[in-house]
């Protein structure tokens, strides 16, 4: 039996680990493990996404509670409906509406203009502008006033025995 020795052996090229297929795989690991927490988040919606719909919607038991910090069951269920929502691709306009849909507009944070609505929106500017005409009217009226007082005609003269007899009267009653 012949002995081969190491200078015999021969090494196949597939049993070869190369530096650069071991550089290339170790950098695609890393690519696959950075890009996980990403594809992870896709499918579900974080907290401040379902966040930024529940404020712009109210609590259905609670009055005046924006669903955003509402503890009650309710909310929670409703905060969990907006996650599946946008999950699936729906906009947040959407979601405002499916809710209005099923609850009415008093779930909105900002009811629609239309109906009696509409006032909501036309009311204040127009009792702004309203305040505005009427301080300028006010502060017109006060200066052409002030500036009657000021600018008024001389007064006539004065009779001379009058004046001496009223200071006559006025020393009197020191």
């Amino acid at each position: 039996m012949a002995r081969i020795g190491p200078e015999i052996k021969k090494h196949s090229h597939n049993s070869c680990i190369c530096p650069i297929r071991v550089k290339s795989l170790i950098l695609t690991l890393m690519w696959l493990l950075l890009a996980l927490p990403v594809l992870a988040q896709e499918g579900t919606p974080s907290a401040d996404e379902v966040n930024r719909v529940a404020k712009g919607l109210y609590c259905p038991v609670c009055e005046n509670v924006p669903l955003d910090v509402c503890p009650t069951a309710a909310c929670v269920q409703w905060r969990e409906t907006i996650r599946q929502k946008l999950a699936e691709g729906w906009t947040d306009a959407q979601i405002k509406d499916y809710f209005a849909q099923q609850y009415g507009d008093r779930v909105l944070a900002a009811p629609p203009a239309r109906g009696l609505n509409w006032l909501v929106y036309l009311l204040p500017p127009l009792i702004l502008l309203g305040g505005a005409v009427l301080v300028f009217g006010a502060l017109r009226r006060r200066t052409s006033t002030i500036g009657g007082i000021l600018h008024s005609p001389p007064l006539p003269p004065v009779d001379e025995a009058y004046a001496a007899r009223l200071e006559a009267e006025l020393a009197r009653r020191k």
